[in-house]
């Protein structure tokens, strides 16, 4: 398995919390799918508890894995002074043993793009089968790709994001350039970090392009069935000008 991007791509839950403070529009949605579904619930690639957290607050029996330590320690922080109980580890999505079963499997926010090969998408829906329950549903979010995006001049930058730095080294803006990679089907997006006056730092980090014929494929060879597929956090069923791919699937 080629190695993921995690350590470029959550460098800091820090500032990943504060570049995506106003995403919480799926929320909601995963919430309705626990009352649907049931709990406890697994999170792969939880990062800083942004999902997590939430549910958790809302009552869930929740845990989520990730790679990261330093964003596990971030969201051990987060939750010192709640009254939530959320089990932390520390845990490849690809290749995972926690030696018990889940009534929902979820997959938030794109970050099935860091499974980059086939060898590591086969091995995380391995692991997933083996965690979830006979009548548990596995739950994918991800965008559905618009060429126009991923065939932009790569030279081309667009601001995504301002907000304080956290260290009070004044206002941090955020640009962003993509190159894409046909032929691997990889978007090699470039964050620019510009603090202050400081001099700019460039984070890379890569995203494995998933398409809606072949994502629903490859999770059919895997021996699940999707049970509905949604364009947005709204559950309207998906279709060719959707912004999302929101698949839930079960067990084939």
């Amino acid at each position: 398995m080629k190695n993921s991007n995690h350590k470029s791509l959550l460098r800091d839950g820090r500032h990943y919390d504060l570049l995506n403070k106003r995403v919480t529009d799926d929320i909601p949605f995963y919430i309705r799918q626990v009352k649907k579904h049931g709990d406890p619930v697994l999170e792969l690639a939880c990062g800083t508890g942004r999902v997590t957290i939430p549910l958790a607050e809302s009552g869930i029996r929740i845990t989520g894995i990730d790679i990261s330590e330093s964003m596990l320690s971030h969201a051990r922080t987060k939750i010192k002074d709640k009254e939530v109980a959320i089990e932390w580890i520390k845990d490849d999505c690809r290749n995972f043993h926690l030696n018990k079963k889940f009534n929902l499997i979820i997959f938030p926010f794109n970050t099935i793009a860091i499974l980059q090969d086939l060898k590591s998408i086969e091995s995380c829906f391995s692991s997933v089968r083996n965690h979830l329950k006979d009548t548990g549903r596995f739950v994918i979010d991800f965008f559905n790709p618009r060429l126009d995006i991923l065939t932009k001049d790569p030279h081309e930058r667009d601001v995504i994001a301002k907000y304080p730095d956290p260290d009070g080294k004044g206002e941090i803006l955020v640009a962003e350039s993509h190159f894409y990679d046909a032929a691997r089907q990889i978007s090699r997006v470039k964050n620019y970090y510009m603090i202050g006056n400081q001099k700019e730092v460039a984070v890379d980090f890569n995203m494995r392009i998933f398409y809606p014929q072949e994502l629903d494929a490859l999770i059919h060879y895997n021996r699940f069935t999707i049970e509905a597929k949604y364009g947005n956090y709204d559950e309207i069923p998906f279709a060719s000008d959707s912004p999302k791919q929101l698949i839930v699937c079960c067990k084939s």
